[in-house]
């Protein structure tokens, strides 16, 4: 029987613009999944001569707390101690980073740190950018390796990096990056979180669709950064050290950027401790989306943020106009939990965490409100604080 009333029809139009947007949620979804399947862990070589020389650059700003953990890691890496050095750059920190990174500097020979010059407001926002710009200038290796002063890197890090680089002769290496060492309820949703989007980053290569990345575990040739001008051009965000770095390059070398698939090359590091931190951090990470040229990424955010709007609002109707909101509430919101719980769950065991599955239904009820709230914020906030430095 076909609808009589303004509010029925207004009811039935809002029903399948709805679910219209559950189902082309849950298929972007199944087809993240697919490629994450096809994509090949990539086999670590039973023999492999290293010869490359790798330059490891770390920005830095107020890491002491981090950074004795992070160098001590690169310390005991299973690659020749003479085929890879280390730059500390430290970005004016207001802590003992600097101090700690000279005594590293002192025990080793070929490692350095560097003490960066006062902060310019008045420039460009792109403070970690120029950061790694100098770390480049200065390197003498072949291969630059970046990381965060925060993380922790597994023993054969820059041994398969290179080992990688060599064998498919990568113009761009994007590796895992994952957290742990979770204290708190917030903490535990961020790890899952980031898993999703370990997974979404892996499908996105092995599509050549919506490419992603993060700046503590990835690698490319210094030539090929030299060859594409570096950040010129992306200078404008604060952001974007990697995802749009990797753009550039990919237009350059479609063929040349991937993918390492494999938890033994995973880069761990900590969640934010608290909601302050961690909004801020999100904000900063939404901030590159303005710069996306995929449009069929925007499209895909656009589904998400959409969504969980839908949900929120026909659980708020549902008080107000009765089951049928209350129905389409529940619809939506199991569609959603059982595709995510489905990506999730192997996700999770594949990186041998399936501890993060405790709890999932109140993450899923985070995860909605995190999409809303920084999708909304991203688009209204024109700045934000990072390392104690308002930045746009």
């Amino acid at each position: 029987m076909l609808p009589t009333t303004w509010q029925e029809v207004t009811t039935s139009i809002w029903a399948i613009g709805s679910l219209s947007l559950a189902v082309a949620y849950a298929a972007t979804v199944e087809n993240y999944r697919k490629n994450w399947r096809r994509h090949p862990e990539w086999p670590i070589p039973d023999r492999f001569v290293p010869n490359t020389k790798i330059s490891v650059i770390i920005p830095a700003r107020n890491e002491a707390a981090n950074l004795p953990k992070c160098l001590a890691s690169i310390a005991k890496q299973s690659y020749p101690g003479d085929l890879f050095e280390v730059i500390v750059l430290d970005d004016q920190s207001e802590d003992e980073t600097f101090l700690l990174a000279q005594n590293f500097a002192q025990k080793h020979p070929n490692w350095q740190a560097i003490k960066l010059g006062k902060y310019d407001k008045s420039a460009k926002p792109s403070s970690k950018k120029k950061t790694i710009e100098t770390g480049i200038g200065l390197a003498t290796g072949e291969l630059i390796v970046c990381t965060d002063a925060d993380c922790v890197l597994p023993p054969d890090w820059l041994w398969c990096l290179a080992a990688f680089y060599v064998e498919k002769q990568a113009k761009f290496i994007a590796a895992p990056v994952n957290f742990h060492f979770e204290k708190n309820r917030l903490e535990r949703f961020q790890s899952l979180d980031f898993l999703g989007m370990m997974w979404v980053t892996g499908a996105g290569f092995q599509a050549n669709s919506g490419l992603l990345c993060n700046g503590a575990n990835l690698a490319y040739p210094k030539s090929c950064f030299e060859e594409v001008g570096g950040f010129d051009g992306i200078d404008g965000l604060a952001s974007g050290d990697d995802m749009l770095l990797l753009h550039k390059i990919a237009q350059r070398y479609p063929s040349g950027v991937f993918f390492l698939k494999n938890r033994v090359v995973t880069a761990l590091t900590e969640a934010q401790p608290d909601l302050r931190s961690f909004v801020s951090q999100r904000l900063r990470w939404a901030s590159k989306s303005r710069s996306y040229e995929d449009v069929q990424v925007t499209i895909r955010l656009v589904v998400a943020f959409l969504l969980c709007w839908a949900i929120v609002v026909n659980l708020v109707l549902a008080g107000w106009l009765g089951w049928s909101f209350l129905a389409l509430f529940a619809a939506l919101f199991l569609m959603k939990t059982v595709v995510d719980f489905r990506f999730l769950s192997e996700l999770a065991g594949y990186f041998e965490r399936r501890d993060l599955l405790r709890g999932y239904l109140l993450s899923q009820w985070m995860h909605i409100g995190y999409i809303i709230g920084i999708g909304t914020l991203a688009n209204l906030a024109s700045h934000y604080e990072w390392k104690g430095r308002r930045v746009k």
